[in-house]
């Protein structure tokens, strides 16, 4: 429920309705043949993977699990036992098996219900975007790790379908006089890497990347989201301030504003998915520590001397 202060209204402190989130995630996992959904998860998995680190981990803990993407391509050369945590229990009863011995906890990722310092691995794709207190999550994240632990995470970012949302907002103010928001409200990279900082979590890495999906046309993509991305895969929107319905002549003219800002040349139009890709490890001794400050012995102005030194070493 929206803690105090918050309303369905202001959306100021909880900008996502939870409960209705977690309906959305259930549903999604009754549907058929799920599997055909999870394009979009299976390729930040892939792209997430490379960024990873090869060494075993007797624990990890994925949060919001989901059906268990990053499972099933785990092996028990990389975790020896995984604890999977979603808000969604049907997601969890029909999670893919995979060959690591599992454990699967209904739990939402602002409150999880495990002992501080218990995990040496803590993953997460394309779930925290929809966490209300995304400072207090990481947070959390921090606790159960071990000393020397590590955080490899994946979100959804900012300019996440921005060709949809501005063609929408400008066929709504043609048509409507104003809009509203369709496309949920996403997290800044710029603040990114400060909110894990304050979290607890040092040698920080963040990066982003973008995935693009080309459609015939809009009304493909609204059906491709409706149908697929967002259904089967929970990600309606639940935003306290979203609007239910989209009048037939706005979404006419958002169809021609769509072809012709960002159209391709060959008629079809572009669906942008940007992706913040994280990984921060918690504190320990026996990690590498910066020098102390004043303590370099070459300066960066050598830098420009050694094209030079190169060019005479090959004569």
């Amino acid at each position: 429920p929206p803690p105090a202060g918050a309303s369905p209204s202001s959306g100021a402190l909880n900008p996502f309705d939870r409960r209705l989130k977690r309906k959305q995630k259930n549903w999604a996992a009754l549907q058929a043949e799920p599997a055909k959904c999870d394009y979009l998860r299976e390729e930040v998995r892939g792209r997430g993977r490379r960024r990873g680190h090869l060494r075993t981990f007797p624990l990890a803990l994925d949060v919001g699990s989901g059906r268990g993407y990053i499972a099933q391509h785990l092996t028990k050369e990389t975790v020896e036992k995984l604890i999977q945590v979603d808000i969604a229990e049907n997601a969890l009863k029909n999670a893919v098996e995979s060959e690591i011995p599992t454990v699967r906890v209904v739990a939402d990722e602002e409150f999880l219900p495990f002992k501080e310092d218990t995990f040496d691995l803590v993953v997460s794709s394309l779930s925290l975007h929809w966490v209300n207190d995304l400072p207090k999550a990481f947070r959390e994240i921090q606790r159960v790790l071990k000393p020397a632990g590590v955080f490899l995470g994946a979100m959804l970012g900012g300019d996440t379908l921005f060709e949809l949302r501005c063609s929408l907002q400008l066929a709504e103010l043609e048509r409507e006089g104003g809009f509203a928001p369709h496309v949920s409200p996403f997290t800044a990279v710029a603040d990114l890497g400060h909110l894990l900082s304050r979290a607890g979590f040092n040698t920080l890495t963040v990066d982003t990347d973008e995935i693009q999906v080309n459609y015939p046309g809009l009304f493909e993509v609204m059906e491709d989201l409706q149908g697929k991305y967002i259904l089967c895969m929970g990600e309606s929107n639940c935003s306290w301030n979203r609007k239910p319905l989209l009048h037939r002549d706005t979404m006419l003219a958002a169809a021609a504003i769509y072809q012709e800002m960002y159209g391709n040349s060959d008629g079809s139009i572009p669906a942008t998915f940007q992706i913040y890709y994280m990984i921060g490890w918690k504190y320990h001794e026996s990690q590498a520590k910066p020098a102390k400050r004043g303590s370099a012995t070459v300066s960066f102005g050598d830098l420009a001397k050694i094209e030079g030194l190169l060019k005479k070493e090959k004569k």
